[in-house]
């Protein structure tokens, strides 16, 4: 079985190219984090030592181009798909090459975070939404 679930957030832009025939591609890199202890984590850090796997990402189609249209450094995403791996020869020497080819690819932000602009939702109307109740935070029993 070669099924991958990856969350992370891109280390770059992504990269959109079209083969030949018009196929869209896009390339992008995702930073998981490894999911250390705190302590572990501050000990790494201070040997300067990566705290995250660097996963390179490859997605074909219409998804490709969405993630170039709409996906930028920084920003959380999940990745579904599987480990491809493969080589090719530069300069005389075989290269291997390991990235996950995404059969999906989820917007876990847009844009900028409603928290980071200070958002207030006081002042929007739900109620054309069946089964809405607006409630404040006073009515939330945690």
């Amino acid at each position: 079985m070669n099924h991958v679930v990856l969350i992370g957030r891109l280390t770059r832009d992504p990269e959109l190219r079209y083969l030949q025939n018009g196929t869209p591609v896009a390339r992008f890199a995702l930073a998981v984090d490894k999911g250390l202890s705190r302590e572990k984590k501050q000990e790494m850090e201070a040997r300067n030592q990566p705290t995250a796997d660097f996963i390179n990402i490859v997605v074909w189609g219409k998804t490709a181009e969405n993630c170039a249209n709409y996906l930028a450094k920084g920003r959380l995403v999940a990745v579904q798909g599987r480990i491809q791996s493969g080589s090719y020869e530069k300069d005389g020497r075989r290269i291997y090459t390991t990235e996950v080819v995404a059969n999906q690819v989820e917007f876990l932000e847009w844009g900028d975070t409603n928290r980071k602009q200070g958002f207030d939702d006081s002042g929007l109307d739900f109620g054309d939404i069946e089964g809405f109740h607006p409630t404040d935070n006073d009515d939330i029993p945690f």
